[in-house]
């Protein structure tokens, strides 16, 4: 058994696991595509910030592409996504349009909330991304409504809730957790532990190592992954949905990884370059996926050399086409002020 406190494992130390026997090889590909893109993108968004382009803040989440990458392979297309502040990577992998994610970023006309919500506030529910928030665990108890209503719909519908150790320290958490058992809602909770609540070690904040044992507490269901692995994310996430659609109720995953950047771009900087490096390669996600793919026999180094350029041509080419973009007129301040009413 794995002790949960050496996770993730160092890029040294880790073996390839058996290939996943329920997907086929071209969707075992598009994973690394896919976490190659978030990754290529958010590495854009730094420099855009570094340049003035990014008004307000940003949170990276380069280094966990693994988790929203792995966790919504497994939903439909219809499930519902809530996240925090560090979203970016869930609302790429969800379908957002890169760049009308990054015009969002540079508050431009064409982003996706019209350049009003900026970095911290995307939504768009056409694709199942109910919002990402700015409030530590502000959003927690909205998945759990979300669920609800998800339930009483009757489709088979899950909602994932993606959040940081920081926010399970939050009431609303506890209190959803409790709600959400209750009810037996379709509801997953996914808690990216990076083991810092914004500067705090997590080892100085909670009592108990493992967030994961706060579910115990209310009968929950849970599992701690190595969340820098996306293929146990994958499987994790892919148990946690089985149970949520049977109408056996919510699971809490915690995934363990590290947190690359620090906090937010406006904290971002003042560690030495190359420790920061050494202790970013240790434990790369991508790395590692691209060692298991290669053993797996499913790609071979310049094929996956290949997407790496690829990604980073894309990346570029998104951000051009999101800088090109008006700025909102004066007229948009009285613009999507107010929710449509009921047809009548």
């Amino acid at each position: 058994m794995t002790d949960t406190h050496t996770l993730p494992v160092l890029l040294e130390l880790s073996v390839p696991g058996s290939r996943p026997t329920d997907v086929d090889d071209d969707e075992l590909r598009r994973r690394y595509h896919e976490m190659a893109r978030i990754r290529a993108i958010e590495e854009e968004v730094v420099d855009a910030f570094a340049k003035g382009l990014i008004p307000g803040s940003t949170h990276p989440s380069i280094g966990q592409e693994a988790i929203p990458v792995g966790t919504i392979a497994v939903l439909r297309p219809d499930d519902q996504v809530l996240a925090t502040y560090r979203g970016h990577g869930e609302a790429l992998a969800k379908g957002m349009d890169p760049v009308a994610m990054m015009a969002e970023l540079m508050t431009r006309e064409t982003g996706v909330c019209k350049g009003k919500g900026g970095s911290m506030h995307l939504s768009e529910p056409s694709i199942g991304l109910v919002s990402t928030n700015a409030i530590v665990a502000g959003h927690i108890p909205m998945a759990g409504g979300v669920a609800l209503a998800a339930q009483r719909r009757g489709r088979g519908q899950v909602v994932a809730c993606y959040f940081g150790d920081g926010a399970a320290c939050e009431g609303e958490f506890f209190e959803t957790l409790n709600m959400a058992q209750l009810w037996r809602l379709p509801l997953v909770f996914v808690c990216a532990n990076n083991g810092f609540a914004i500067s705090v070690p997590t080892r100085l904040s909670q009592a108990t190592p493992d967030i994961a044992d706060r579910a115990t507490g209310f009968g929950m269901a849970n599992e701690i992954v190595d969340g820098n692995d996306v293929t146990a994310v994958a499987a994790a996430m892919g148990r946690a949905v089985e149970r949520a659609r049977a109408g056996e109720g919510p699971t809490l995953i915690e995934c363990k990884t590290v947190r690359w950047e620090r906090h937010s771009a406006f904290s971002a900087g003042g560690n030495d370059p190359a420790e920061a490096r050494r202790r970013r390669e240790a434990v790369d996600p991508l790395q590692r996926y691209r060692r298991a793919l290669v053993a797996w026999g499913v790609a071979d180094d310049a094929a996956l050399d290949a997407v790496d350029e690829e990604v980073r041509v894309l990346a570029a080419e998104v951000r051009a086409e999101a800088e090109r973009a008006p700025a909102p007129g004066p007229q948009s301040i009285w613009e999507d002020v107010f929710a449509p009413g009921p047809p009548r």
